[in-house]
């Protein structure tokens, strides 16, 4: 897979020389990186297969997961828990990707059926939850009001991070099968995220903690502290698989507890700092997280061009009709109408409530979840199901929200 890995390398070589121009042409790294990825399975197709279903693929994704989880985490604006709009937060991330979950695994149950209910929890698992790290100039984008750029900045950070445990829940019942009853399944999930919430809280606040008494002591560079924040998540999802916790939770609370104390330790510091030496205020807050957001963005665009090998094996071998129609409904009405339905009576206009459902692509966090499946499940029907699904959402949501979700926020914020 030497071929692959070189082809790899430089395509994101080339995306990164060109990034501004290929913007302009709306040729993002998702969409560059797929198609070298579809270019080369064609041209190994007999071995891509074989290379994404290994321990050593799996043990790469779930890596990849723990660092998204911890970015997404770190990287909710205003310094809020919840962000500046609690209420439809709430909402959005308790109301309504509940429903879509459901509703995913209903409409499932329907067009695919003979799956146990296990294997459409775990694929309602990889489509519902979006993720803007593909996109990220939507929730930037100063033409959207302020509260739904908040909305969807907290949504896009959490929604990855609530929905693990019961993935795993999903993937405990589907992977030891008749031995183990859901109750016990449920009792090993909730443990497992009980010892990781737990063991998130102690890293990120240990880590937070002993970055700025590091600091002050005059112990640590500037390119040192970025290196301790690029290792946290390594260290918080391998401490918590060691106390057979779940890593995927650990990785996200840990993310939480060391933003909170490092904003709250290094806003100290600058207030009690003489006014001449305090350095610009978010600047302070945000540098030592450029390497982390780096290399999470180069392993981003290695999920991207997976994605691009998978579609070919994917392809090769068949897709139906019924495939298809689940992942366009898992891509606009699974998530539009709990949307829309949760935010009922809010304070929100009519238009804003719709910009939010609509405003919902998939990326990473659905190809990294898909890949944990495939490789996690015994070989057949249903493995296969869930990386077709996969392929097919992400796929699907680089066509409809690639241009679409500039062109939603252009008709409904030039109508108000």
């Amino acid at each position: 897979m030497m071929t692959a890995l070189l082809a790899a390398a430089v395509a994101a070589l080339a995306r990164s020389l060109a990034a501004v121009r290929l913007s302009r042409w709306n040729l993002g790294a998702p969409a560059v990186m797929v198609l070298v990825g579809v270019l080369i399975g064609l041209a190994v197709e007999d071995s891509v297969a074989a290379a994404l279903n290994t321990t050593v693929a799996q043990h790469v994704a779930e890596i990849t997961l723990a660092f998204l989880l911890f970015v997404d985490a770190t990287e909710v604006r205003g310094g809020r828990l919840w962000g500046n709009s609690p209420g439809l937060v709430t909402r959005v991330l308790l109301l309504a990707m509940p429903v879509s979950v459901v509703v995913a695994m209903l409409l499932g149950a329907l067009l695919i059926p003979g799956l146990p209910w296990s294997i459409l929890l775990i694929i309602a698992c990889v489509v519902v939850p979006i993720d803007f790290a593909p996109s990220e100039q939507v929730v930037r984008d100063r033409r959207l009001p302020a509260r739904v750029r908040s909305v969807l900045n907290v949504e896009g950070g959490y929604n990855d991070g609530i929905i693990s445990p019961v993935f795993v829940f999903a993937m405990l019942v589907a992977t030891e099968g008749a031995a183990a009853m859901p109750m016990d399944a449920f009792t090993m999930a909730v443990t497992q995220a009980a010892k990781a919430l737990g063991a998130g809280i102690v890293i990120g606040g240990a880590v937070a903690w002993l970055m700025h008494r590091c600091d002050r002591n005059g112990w640590m560079t500037a390119q040192s502290r970025r290196i301790a924040v690029l290792l946290t998540p390594l260290v918080a999802y391998c401490a918590a698989v060691a106390i057979d916790g779940n890593g995927f939770v650990t990785a996200f609370v840990c993310g939480i507890a060391f933003r909170y104390l490092h904003r709250l330790l290094i806003a100290r510091s600058l207030h009690r700092a003489p006014a001449t030496q305090r350095p610009h205020a978010p600047t302070a807050l945000t540098q030592d997280f450029g390497l982390l957001e780096d290399v999470t963005a180069l392993m981003t665009m290695t999920m991207w061009f997976v994605v691009g090998l998978a579609a070919v094996v994917m392809f090769a071998v068949g897709v139906s009709w019924q495939a298809i129609v689940f992942c366009a409904a898992a891509l606009t009405v699974v998530r539009i109408v709990p949307v829309i339905a949760s935010l009922t009576r809010s304070s929100l206009p009519w238009r804003d409530r719709l910009l939010l459902s609509l405003l919902g692509p998939r990326g990473t966090t659905t190809i990294v979840f898909g890949l944990i499946a495939y490789n996690g499940l015994p070989e057949g029907d249903a493995a296969d199901t869930v990386l077709l699904t996969t392929v097919l959402c992400v796929l699907g949501s680089v066509v409809l929200h690639g241009g679409g979700s500039n062109l939603a926020i252009s008709r409904l914020t030039r109508a108000k």
